[in-house]
């Protein structure tokens, strides 16, 4: 994403951000950034009906540049298409102050975004990441089988399906008469090109390659054997950021089950997946533990922040981007200013889980926030009396151990 023009006041976040989204993943960054009551600018369409002199009617196309007041939004991830609904609030010769429309957000195209309360930490921290060009891609993945094959672009903050291969394989036996072979060679052609089409060797991004059986491997073969056949030297140079991993099918959601492998994650440690994947595997194990240093639900993890057992020496805030685009303001604010103490006032580290990955999922089980303390606190859930009611926040309670 591109910045265009700013004009944010340090003092109270207020004012707004012209920008230009340039990749689908900026749109899931948008997706996460624009809240309702915020004030957007867009290009649109609209359809405009006239009436003649001799009552017959006449449509034409008219582009606009409409600002709108938000109610919803509307993501397709596999898509990264973005739609925001809300009312005109700016009156024009064509559409009326108050009327409703939709603006589909498109990839090249100039918006600006007014936050309604201000541009806090958490939307600042969002815009940041979409501008830093470096945090983009983190690698690609092939998950696959005999005759099919899905390509996925894995980055920060989602893992996308980029496209999927398929052809037709016949049974093996009919190899005797070399129709498999020649079935198979055709579908690593095809899927290797398709691949190609979407990694960029002059700066390569490792590659994880998913299948049951002998799938993965035979296709890694097939891509040294083609480097070679071609004196293709890029991707020969590419071919040490390729590895293998096992899975028991070829499907999206097989992907998850090769990214646990403790080689896949030996290979893959200095990627900030793979960093939030063993930040999540250390919080399950002091749970298991039962110790008082590990604790989730927001209630136990407010009380831990407020006691500063979340600070500096090893304190971890880990809380999913899922509670930030909460449309009640009041809970926002909750979870802003919890990130904000940890991270400002108490020295501790502050993880925004993405809610698309795997890590963000496993969170998403225990509530969507939990903490890592530098000291043990017992009994939390029974700290006060008042820890029964309902604090608006949507969450059940959390605890320090796992049933």
């Amino acid at each position: 994403m591109r910045l265009i023009k700013q004009s944010i006041l340090q003092r109270d976040g207020s004012g707004s951000a012209t920008v230009l989204p340039e990749d689908p993943e900026d749109m899931w960054h948008l997706y996460n950034l624009i809240r309702p009551n915020d004030l957007l600018r867009a290009s649109a369409i609209r359809r405009i009906t006239n009436e003649t002199a001799t009552g017959s009617t006449a449509s034409r196309r008219v582009t606009l540049n409409l600002l709108i007041r938000v109610k919803s939004t509307d993501f397709d991830a596999q898509a990264s298409q973005l739609h925001v609904s809300g009312q005109v609030a700016e009156e024009n010769q064509y559409v009326k102050l108050g009327g409703h429309h939709t603006l589909d957000l498109e990839l090249h195209r100039n918006l600006t975004l007014e936050k309604a309360e201000g541009w806090d930490s958490i939307a600042l921290g969002i815009l940041q990441d979409a501008l830093d060009q470096t945090k983009k891609a983190e690698m690609f993945a092939v998950v696959m089988q005999e005759g099919l094959a899905n390509i996925c672009l894995i980055t920060e903050h989602q893992t996308v399906l980029k496209t999927t291969v398929e052809v037709k394989m016949p049974g093996k036996r009919s190899n005797f008469r070399g129709e498999h072979d020649k079935a198979q060679d055709k579908f690593f052609r095809t899927t290797l090109d398709t691949l190609l089409r979407q990694i960029d060797l002059s700066d390569p991004k490792p590659l994880l390659l998913v299948s049951p059986g002998f799938t993965a491997s035979s296709f890694q073969a097939f891509i040294k054997q083609t480097a070679t056949q071609t004196n293709n030297k890029p991707l020969r140079d590419f071919l040490p950021q390729v590895l293998t991993a096992h899975a028991s099918s070829g499907h999206l959601h097989s992907l998850n089950e090769a990214l646990a492998s403790q080689a896949v994650k030996a290979r893959l440690k200095d990627t900030k997946y793979m960093r939030e994947t063993a930040l999540m595997d250390k919080l399950m194990e002091m749970i298991r533990k039962d110790d008082g240093r590990a604790w989730y639900g927001h209630k136990e993890v407010t009380k831990a922040v407020e006691k500063g057992a979340v600070g500096r020496g090893g304190g971890v805030l880990l809380i999913s981007n899922a509670l930030f685009r909460s449309h009640d303001l009041n809970t926002r604010r909750k979870w802003v200013g919890l990130v904000d103490r940890v991270r400002d006032m108490e020295g501790g580290e502050v993880r925004v889980l993405s809610s698309e990955h795997e890590s963000g999922k496993r969170l998403e089980g225990l509530g969507n926030v939990a903490a890592i303390l530098t000291f043990p606190l017992l009994n939390l859930e029974e700290d006060d009396e008042d820890g029964d009611e309902d604090d608006g926040s949507g969450l059940e309670e959390g605890t320090n151990g796992v049933n």
